[in-house]
């Protein structure tokens, strides 16, 4: 199971390797917007960046569906930074969306979180990568 996850291939049409990404952005644009005073979380320190980290890690994970098998076999690293650095990008303009939303802010402690994620689940994915042992 673990293999699937993380090995889709180029039997799918690149537009249905972009749906679990693009499902992944939307819940986590839909939970961004919602007023800080809606969010019901248990008051456990540090589980909002658990949840980023955690989220975007999957974030991660979705969008290393998107390349050609034949480019992340290649070019494993670059594979790695593509992930890290949408995953940045990603963090950063949902940060900058919570700051329109009543009782949201920036931090960029979340940002943090997130990259953290998307380089934890790069540096799994590298681990088992044929080129990388």
């Amino acid at each position: 199971m673990g293999c699937l996850l993380v090995s889709m291939n180029n039997k799918y049409p690149l537009f249905i390797r972009l749906i679990p990404m693009l499902v992944v952005m939307g819940i986590i644009f839909i939970l961004s917007h919602q007023p800080g005073d809606e969010l019901e979380l248990p008051s456990i320190p540090y589980l909002d960046k658990a949840a980023h980290f955690v989220v975007y890690g999957v974030l991660a994970m979705t969008i290393s569906w998107v390349p050609s098998a034949q480019f992340k076999q290649a070019r494993p690293l670059a594979t790695c930074a593509i992930i890290v650095l949408l995953c940045l990008g990603y963090g950063m303009t949902d940060e900058y969306h919570q700051s329109f939303i009543s009782g949201r802010f920036v931090s960029v402690g979340d940002v943090i979180a997130d990259v953290g994620g998307a380089l934890t689940f790069c540096f799994f994915w590298l681990r088992r990568h044929p080129a990388m042992q």
